[in-house]
């Protein structure tokens, strides 16, 4: 490394080894032919003569095949070295751990000083070889985080032995090249490893397969051998957590109570507990002897819990576990709770027999709410009587993992939901507002009529904005993408967020000079701009600043934000930052969430983050939020850099003309299932002049369309209706009539197209709910085109 901290590469061959020089015994023997060479030639005696020449042409024979083999393996390594390599063999040289560069099949082409210092040299130059030495199944292990590794791209695993804890790693260089890693992490580790041998309680661990896989002194000693399979120490019958074992040992039989621990899916630990005076069955409850101060030390939660639900004592790893110094005389319904009744009715049948190895997921009480615990009772018999034992088992990370597949589930159901809403209630507001133009025709300024249709007519695009809102939470709304400077379009919503904000809060622009373009809708985006811009304005009553900060960010890694990766890339980050009164962090998790709110009942629909969170993930962003209580909350924004301009999708968006249609010419099919929305549609090109045709489903479309003599110049259908929706029967028609111009409608969005079918040539989309106006001007237009 140079002294501005530049890594340099070297540009000789590798550091330690060098596997392309000779190894010291082919030296030593060639220095040894000389000698007999030598005395063969001025010796007097034929003999020694003969024995001398003999000798130094065996010595040399013997030199040449170890060159001859050493060159074998200098030309299997393959190719020259590659600049990653050789950067890695510098970097690995120092290192104090054990590293390999290995190939995918193993042959190590790199060791560093600590591999060759711990392990020697490798004779056939294999990972498994060398990692044989301290585990009974290497290539097992290097099969499976090789599989890991190529999925995650970073592998490691903890490996317990007798001689001591490590942790092995494995991490993909370049193609065909894998780095390899060996720590000792010695006593720091919290694997059993070297600590279960100075526990009392015998203890082993055991692989899927039942082979032992680790012995701790105690267990060696009980049975004077080294067993390979837990069949042979318990036989046929396996051990059961809580229930009695027998043993033969080398004193006899004798009895044990069993406590089995499932590490992971992959390994378990087995403990044996002393029995009293040897009592007890494999059926029926045990009866413990040890005094509580034998397993104080034990790696697994203990508690001792009496019939009146008390905690009369518990092992160090319980403690720890709860996040209490002390448990003594506390009740069990102090410390964990989530039952869904009485713990202590739980308890009372436990003692009972009654369900009291069916295990429980509770969760910790005060301070430990986000710690869960599998609690498992096991009747004990000892001297203050009857009791229970409670093995807990650390299942936190699993309940979270439990909590965020639900709540993805929930967001999925309610992202169906509203779609499904979305869409009835926009063919409601079809009618609606469709059937209030209608009347607004009949009506001028001057009746009195008219106030009323106008509220109808405004209350109804309300309605339609929040229906909008729903929509764009289930990511079903429509889009019209283009590429988009965020420069401008923030400098032209700058006076609209201005009034938003009112005179108490100021906003700041800040914008890279260089901003990269993004592909967005621009009235879609406008709206996310709003509704943070407005919650921030909500988080300061008494007044503040509000930034909107925009600059460009190249990823070379992904970006890993809770339980969300960025991928690399380049992007547009746009920030939006607040001196509010900030968020909690219990609900900062929540805010993306549908109609949750922190404003007060009536301040708020909850709708305003998860709309911003679905138009910014349909468009392919990410967004995040920051924030500490009392400190400010700061919303951050990711879309993809744009570059190129901006393809148009397989349907185009009906454009409205410049000037009201008051008069067109033509035959219209309209094929619409909803009854209201069909009336008010007819009603309306009718008015316009045009002669229309109505069928009630794609069925009885087509069979109007079987006379060949019926002239038809557009289709205007809705695109999901029982039977056969509308871009397969307009598929049909066209065949014979490729003529005709089609406009499709729909409560959905255009994702109601599948994306892998053909688009239909010479067809619009317009989105439901439309006015008389836009229905009959996209009528016009096609028509238009077509003559």
């Amino acid at each position: 490394m140079s002294a501005d901290g530049e890594i340099v590469l070297p540009t000789h061959t590798p550091i330690l080894p060098d596997r392309h020089a000779m190894p010291p015994g082919f030296w030593f023997l060639i220095a040894a032919t000389a000698p007999c060479g030598f005395a063969g030639l001025f010796s007097n005696d034929p003999v020694v003569r003969a024995v001398a020449v003999g000798g130094g042409v065996v010595l040399l024979l013997a030199a040449l095949f170890i060159y001859a083999r050493n060159t074998k393996r200098t030309q299997d390594l393959g190719p020259a070295v590659s600049d990653i390599q050789r950067a890695f063999q510098t970097l690995l040289h120092l290192d104090h751990g054990s590293a390999y560069l290995a190939r995918t099949d193993g042959r190590i082409v790199f060791a560093n000083a600590a591999a060759i210092s711990r392990f020697g040299d490798v004779q056939d130059d294999h990972l498994a070889t060398a990692l044989g030495r301290i585990v009974a199944s290497p290539e097992v292990i290097l099969a499976t985080l090789q599989d890991t590794a190529a999925r995650d791209g970073l592998a490691k695993e903890d490996i317990v032995t007798r001689s001591g804890n490590y942790r092995l790693s494995h991490m993909p260089v370049e193609p065909g090249l894998d780095l390899w890693r060996l720590d000792d992490l010695g006593q720091s580790s919290q694997s059993l490893g070297r600590a279960a041998d100075i526990l009392t309680l015998p203890m082993l661990t055991a692989g899927p397969s039942d082979t032992v896989l680790y012995l701790n002194d105690a267990f060696r000693r009980l049975l004077g051998e080294r067993p390979k399979s837990v069949r042979d120490i318990f036989g046929q019958t396996p051990p059961v957590s809580g229930r009695v074992c027998h043993i033969d040992t080398p004193d006899g039989m004798k009895a044990f109570i069993a406590g089995v621990v499932d590490r992971t899916a992959r390994r378990r630990e087995i403990y044996l507990l002393p029995c009293q005076n040897g009592a007890g069955s494999s059926d029926g409850p045990p009866a413990l002897s040890a005094g509580w101060d034998a397993i104080e030390d034990l790696p697994v939660p203990l508690l001792k819990i009496n019939n009146a639900a008390m905690i009369t004592a518990s092992n160090r790893q319980a403690r720890v576990l709860l996040g209490l110094e002390n448990m003594n005389d506390r009740r069990v319904q102090d410390v964990l709770d989530g039952l869904g009744r009485p713990i202590v009715d739980w308890i009372r049948e436990a003692l009972a027999g009654q369900g009291g190895h069916v295990s429980q997921f509770l969760r910790g009480r005060g301070d430990n709410q986000e710690t869960f615990v599998q609690v498992t009772l096991n009747i004990a018999d000892g001297a203050e009587g009857r009791h229970l034992i409670a093995v807990l088992n650390d299942v936190t990370e699993l309940k979270t993992l439990e909590a965020q597949f639900v709540q993805s589930q929930k967001m999925q159901a309610i992202g169906q939901l509203a779609g499904g809403v979305a869409h009835d209630f926009n063919n409601l507001l079809t009618a609606i507002s469709g059937h209030c133009d209608l009347l607004l025709l009949r009506h001028d300024q001057g009746d009195h009529d008219y106030g009323d249709l106008i509220q109808i007519h405004q209350n109804a695009n309300r309605a339609a904005s929040l229906v909008g809102q729903l929509l764009a939470f289930s990511r079903k709304q429509n889009l019209q993408p283009e590429r988009i400077d965020l420069r401008d379009t923030l400098s032209d919503l700058t006076h609209l967020l201005n009034r938003l904000v009112g005179e108490k809060v100021s906003l700041m622009l800040e914008h890279a000079p260089d901003l990269a373009a993004i592909k967005a809708d621009k009235r879609q985006l406008e709206q996310v701009m709003m509704n943070l811009i407005v919650n921030a304005r909500d988080a300061m009553p008494q007044g503040g600043e509000i930034r909107i900060v925009t600059q460009n960010r190249v990823l070379d890694t992904p970006m890993v934000r809770g339980n969300v990766a960025v991928p690399p890339g380049e992007y547009v980050v746009v920030r939006v930052i607040d001196e509010g009164c900030g968020i909690a962090p219990d609900r900062l998790q929540k805010v993306f969430e549908p109609f949750y709110t922190t404003k007060r009942t009536g301040e708020g629909t909850g709708l305003g983050l998860s709309t911003a969170y679905g138009i910014v993930k349909q468009s392919g962003g990410f967004i995040f939020a920051h924030s500490e209580a009392g400190q400010g909350t700061e919303f951050e924004m990711f879309f993809p850099s744009q570059t190129l301009p901006v393809a148009n999708g397989g349907l185009l968006p009906a454009k409205a003309s410049e000037h009201t249609v008051t008069h067109g010419t033509g035959v219209v099919l309209l094929v619409e299932d909803e009854a209201p929305v069909r009336a008010f549609a007819s009603r309306a090109l009718r008015l316009r002049g045009y002669t229309v045709m109505e069928a009630d489903c794609a069925e009885a479309a087509l069979e109007l369309l079987a006379d060949p003599d019926l002239m038809v110049d557009i289709f205007v259908t809705d695109v999901i209706m029982p039977g056969m929706d509308g871009p397969t029967w307009v598929k049909k028609a066209i065949v014979d009539r490729p003529d005709t111009r089609v406009v499709f409608v729909s409560g959905y969005s255009e994702d109601a197209f599948s994306d892998d079918a053909e688009p239909v040539p010479q067809a619009v989309f317009l989105p439901k709910p439309f006015s008389l106006n836009a229905l009959t001007e996209t009528v016009s237009a096609q028509l238009a085109a077509r003559r």
